[in-house]
């Protein structure tokens, strides 16, 4: 879905204006459960265990300029960042675990993960 807006924020933010907005991405969302798996050799197959847990892995990707990208290194290097789901349409707390940026461009991609329960 191109042309999204991001939203994000450093985990100290309280306010509306502690958001930082970056236009035109493209972001989509992997959920996924959190499943034990035993082999038992000899018997009669695998026991699976739905833990009940799930996990998002939000991927953003777009391009940015260099002031933008030194305030998102900052939020990256300082926390548990929150972001606006758009799917969900909610705020979501995340670990920010991958930020690629190429600096002649200006193309970034974000990765994040929400531990959701």
């Amino acid at each position: 879905m191109a042309g999204m807006e991001f939203f994000i924020r450093p985990a100290t933010g309280t306010t509306s204006s502690d958001w930082l907005r970056i236009a035109d991405v493209d972001m989509k969302v992997s959920i996924t459960r959190r499943i034990t798996r035993t082999v038992t050799h000899g018997g009669e197959g695998d026991d699976l265990v739905d833990e009940g847990a799930e996990s998002a892995v939000y991927i953003v990707d777009g391009e940015m300029e260099i002031d933008v990208y030194k305030k998102v290194l900052a939020m990256f290097r300082s926390g548990q960042p929150y972001i606006h789901d758009p799917f969900a349409e909610k705020d979501v707390k995340v670990v920010f675990s991958r930020m690629d940026f190429e600096g002649n461009s200006g193309k970034f991609t974000f990765e994040f993960i929400e531990d959701i329960r």
